[in-house]
């Protein structure tokens, strides 16, 4: 398997909710190898799977066993088929390692917890009530992925009286990584799901907060040293970071990571779309972003996503407007970085917070027709009442669905458009409701993209040395496209992709 680092779109996968095989409710990765032909249809190169280890939350973000899977989800066995099958039909599977903290139920913790001579007490972060106050650390500021502001917990009836650090819920305590046999550990764990299982990377869920803000260093020092580690086990190993901060403070984490996610980026290509206008000046931010990244080292891959299972699903963020969501795949599909779509996206599923109507089960049929339905909760949002479900929109070429499809397929078969580390550089078009740009290529080939955001049809035009070198006119959106000396004319809601004769389809 070829490393995944550089080319295809990436998959989201709540397990949980995807698809169920043995009718208990629960989506289960035989559910997931079950929709692989799928998932190979719409072009997709690599998944993603939230995590799937033994927990007792539903989401299963507090982990009791790194080496097992959740009974609820199958067995190694079942991993191993998928991954196999995942392979042979040209899809990377990477998984979700969640080694900031563990489950208060973990096996680390129970030791812990028997106090500060046991062997496992130094796995987790301790400090006595005074020198919590002493150190001015016992509370800590809101942040975006995390509302826990009183971080430090006490164990109830222990014999000793200090503290242990949670920065999510006292049921997540944190991991002590200045402590050698943690880092070791982490590494033995990743060694088994790479060599014994076949993994092909891993998304590494808090990147930012194994070490507290005034030593973050610390951070960059770990994960430059764990990437190391890795690549002697498999060097194409992919690693990608959740790291929501500026992008200056995001940079230093490319030096281990090779992709981190754009979160600020999501944000605003959101309201971009809302309001059918550049309010925010997209391309100019993605090119300040990617620039500070540029500085740290030339071979970052920009995470790019329009929601995720943690924020507001984009459907539901544009109201489900069927035109704006189609602006919003047109923009994330064309432009420069690593493209992740979250499950159902492609349906234009719906979800508001609280975080489970963000997961609500993925949408194959109709009511009762949909027996691969993961009924794990009922769905508020998404309901083949207010979502249409896939094998409808498989039936209508003008569906969501069909244009992400044909989106993806272009992507893929595009040798500029299909490299993740193709650099942005900036068209001189300005004109209201108009976001344009031009992607280079690591061969030196060069596109111009230019999206209407609008519901009007406009005629964009193009600078006299960009309407010189972009001659041809390779893809459109809308039928109603066209290309000639008087400028661009774009459909409502779409987008066009020029380019020079001498850069060819793959």
């Amino acid at each position: 398997m070829k490393s995944v680092a550089h080319t295809g779109v990436h998959y989201e996968i709540f397990v949980r909710a995807f698809c169920d095989t043995n009718s208990d409710g629960l989506g289960d990765l035989n559910g997931v190898t079950a929709k692989l032909d799928y998932l190979q249809d719409l072009g997709i190169r690599a998944i993603w799977l939230m995590p799937i280890n033994p927990s007792p939350s539903y989401h299963k973000y507090d982990i009791t066993d790194y080496y097992t899977l959740d009974c609820d989800y199958g067995t190694l066995d079942d991993m191993k088929r998928l991954v196999r099958e995942a392979h042979a039909r040209g899809i990377a599977v990477l998984m979700d390692l969640v080694l900031h903290h563990t489950s208060s139920r973990h096996h680390w913790f129970r030791e812990a917890c028997k106090g500060p001579d046991n062997p496992y007490w130094h796995y987790y972060k301790w400090l006595l009530p005074e020198e919590i106050k002493a150190r001015n650390l016992a509370t800590r500021d809101i942040t975006a992925d995390s509302d826990e502001r009183n971080p430090w917990h006490t164990v109830r009836g222990a014999q000793f009286r200090e503290q242990y650090y949670g920065m999510f819920w006292r049921e997540m305590p944190d991991l002590n990584f200045d402590h050698p046999p943690v880092r070791a550990e982490f590494v033995n764990v990743a060694r088994f799901w790479l060599t014994e299982v076949g993994v092909d990377g891993f998304r590494l869920d808090a990147a930012r907060h194994l070490y507290r803000e005034f030593e973050e260093p610390k951070n960059h020092q770990f994960w430059t040293e764990f990437r190391a580690a890795l690549e002697i086990i498999k060097p194409d190993v992919h690693l990608v970071g959740e790291v929501w901060t500026r992008p200056e403070k995001i940079a230093p984490y490319f030096r281990g990571l090779h992709a981190n996610f754009n979160f600020d980026f999501a944000l605003s290509l959101a309201e971009v779309v809302r309001q059918e206008d550049d309010t925010e000046d997209l391309m100019a931010f993605l090119a300040y972003v990617q620039g500070v990244y540029e500085r740290i080292t030339p071979d970052f891959i920009d995470a790019l996503i329009l929601s995720n299972h943690d924020q507001i699903r984009i459907g539901s963020a544009l109201n489900g407007h069927p035109n704006r969501l189609k602006v919003a795949a047109n923009l994330l599909l064309t432009l420069p970085g690593n493209p992740y779509l979250y499950y159902g996206e492609e349906l234009g599923m719906l979800g508001q917070k609280p975080d489970e109507h963000i997961r609500e089960p993925f949408l194959w049929d109709i009511g009762k027709q949909d027996r691969d339905r993961a009924r794990w909760r009922p769905a508020k949002y998404s309901t083949s009442r207010t979502v249409r479900p896939l094998v409808q929109q498989q039936a209508d070429p003008n569906s969501l669905f069909c244009h992400y499809k044909r989106l993806i397929h272009l992507r893929n078969n595009h040798p500029v458009l299909n490299d993740n580390r193709s650099r942005l550089e900036q068209s001189k078009i300005r004109q209201q409701g108009v976001v344009a740009f031009i992607r280079r290529g690591a061969n030196g080939g060069r596109v111009l993209v230019v999206h209407n955001l609008s519901q009007n049809p406009l005629t964009v035009v193009l600078p006299p040395d960009e309407l010189a070198l972009f001659t041809r006119l390779t893809f459109a959106s809308r039928d109603e496209t066209a290309l000639d000396s008087a400028g661009l004319r774009l459909g409502a809601y779409s987008v066009a992709v020029l380019e020079t004769p001498s850069v060819l389809l793959q």
